[in-house]
């Protein structure tokens, strides 16, 4: 198989979902893209109300950009960030019918379940 077709085992055409996925993966991302489906935000409202630093706000708020997952519109000195595509809310409601209809499946998976992410936090911690 050449080398443009596969890497590390991987198809090449399923790398934009792995690198979707991936972008909705982290906690703050995935908080902030649920945030924005209730309406537009400055990185001011994502602090208040996700209870971020600026810094943390602004940096997921760039990777989501980067990822074309989120735009951004200029009023005066202000940013307000949204949803820059509508099948995300699609994605994301989806995502919440499959793990209603998994139950504990997914939160069980013994790679990527919260017993897992409760260990990689504790070993972080030095717990």
């Amino acid at each position: 198989m050449p080398m443009n077709e596969c890497v590390a085992g991987i198809p090449s055409d399923v790398s934009p979902a792995v690198a979707l996925f991936r972008s909705l993966a982290d906690p703050t991302r995935l908080a902030i893209v649920r945030r924005l489906a209730h309406g537009e935000a400055r990185v001011r409202d994502l602090m208040t109300e996700l209870g971020l630093a600026q810094s943390t706000a602004s940096g997921h708020l760039a990777c989501l950009r980067d990822c074309g997952l989120v735009a951004f519109r200029a009023q005066g000195r202000q940013s307000f960030y949204f949803l820059a595509r509508p099948e995300l809310m699609d994605l994301l409601t989806a995502a919440e019918q499959l793990l209603a209809a998994t139950g504990d499946a997914v939160a069980l998976c013994p790679t990527y379940g919260e017993q897992t992410a409760e260990s990689a936090r504790a070993a972080k911690e030095g717990r």
